[in-house]
């Protein structure tokens, strides 16, 4: 397979991402207004579990496709090495016609089928060390060819199954995402209002309630002053001044994130590597008790593993909560805490 057309493969592949969302309009809305507020937040997480399923297959495709791209690149230089082999036989054979002969072994030298003549032991020893060497080197240079070719194009199909995977993650996401801001609209004005008033009051917020200081006393959120490493400071840092900037979908900043590419976006800036999903963040570190939680541990929530913060101290966090909202300060303990990791 030529370079160039793998590529135009790859290329058609990629166009897939930019499908469009389809499902069912949502049932009626709770006749309560606490249960419709229950229902905005679960539908809300319900779409923050299809970003991280979207998350997942993204990272999948760019490593495949960083993958296929090395691929290529030995694909060419295989057909370099072959074309050398073959431009070396073709020099010794002119050479040979120059003398005055042309014999029938250089001929087969340098046919489509080598394979063939060598298999017999008896054209061996008609040819010279210095022929055989270079018949056999062309061989070799073909084989290797053959083989990342062969690589290459399983490779690209892997990345094509992933890149239309990437699609459906892409449509499950819009369409959550849909049946939550029509479930939102739903609401009566005055529920949406308090909705409203309690995001902006949560954006303010810098420091624990009177509440959270007596649950802290009490052993239940992360004691005061534990130390802190240059480099959890430094991600802490990184998250404090994304504090305001837009929730966005599939995205780890610098201007707009999604809840696990803002602490994985943090930490990058404190020169440590993350993975991109909040499913795998749950894992990329040692456990610690919530009472021991230190500034830069991720809190992980949920018992999925749907959405993480960072912890900033205070009984705080930072996190990018869910689309529509800005990334913000809020209580740790805001929503049910699975774990806390320190990477």
């Amino acid at each position: 397979m030529a370079r160039a057309t793998v590529l135009s493969a790859a290329a058609t592949a990629a166009a897939v991402i930019s499908a469009v969302p389809v499902l069912a309009e949502p049932g009626a809305p709770p006749a309560d207004s606490a249960g419709a507020a229950r229902e905005v937040d679960r539908l809300f997480a319900d779409a923050e579990r299809a970003v991280e399923a979207y998350n997942g297959t993204a990272e999948r495709v760019e490593t495949l496709r960083t993958s296929f791209e090395r691929q290529q690149d030995r694909v060419s230089r295989g057909q370099e090495a072959v074309n050398e082999a073959r431009r070396a036989l073709g020099s010794a054979a002119a050479a040979e016609y120059r003398a005055g002969g042309f014999e029938p072994t250089l001929v087969l030298m340098l046919s489509g089928s080598p394979e063939t003549y060598l298999d017999h032991a008896a054209v061996l020893d008609r040819l010279g060390d210095r022929r055989v060497a270079g018949l056999r080197e062309l061989l070799a240079a073909q084989r290797v060819l053959d083989q990342h070719r062969q690589e290459a194009e399983e490779q690209l199909s892997e990345l094509t199954e992933e890149q239309a995977s990437l699609a459906r993650h892409k449509r499950a996401v819009q369409s959550r995402l849909a049946t939550a801001r029509r479930q939102y609209e739903r609401l009566s004005d005055q529920e949406r209002h308090a909705r409203e008033r309690a995001d902006r009051a949560a954006e303010r917020a810098a420091a624990p309630t009177a509440e959270h200081g007596k649950r802290a006393r009490a052993g239940a959120l992360p004691r005061a002053g534990a130390p802190v490493s240059g480099r959890a400071a430094a991600a802490v840092a990184a998250a404090r001044g994304a504090v305001g900037l837009p929730y966005g979908w599939g995205q780890a900043g610098p201007d707009a994130f999604d809840c696990s590419g803002l602490i994985q976006w943090a930490w990058a800036r404190a020169g440590v590597a993350l993975p991109r999903t909040s499913q795998a963040q749950a894992g990329a570190g040692r456990r610690v008790a919530l009472s021991d939680a230190r500034p830069g541990d991720i809190v992980v929530y949920r018992e999925d593993a749907s959405h993480v913060a960072m912890y900033v101290g205070g009984g705080q966090m930072v996190h990018a909560p869910y689309p529509g909202a800005q990334v913000r300060y809020e209580a740790v303990d805001v929503m049910p805490v699975s774990s806390v990791v320190r990477p």
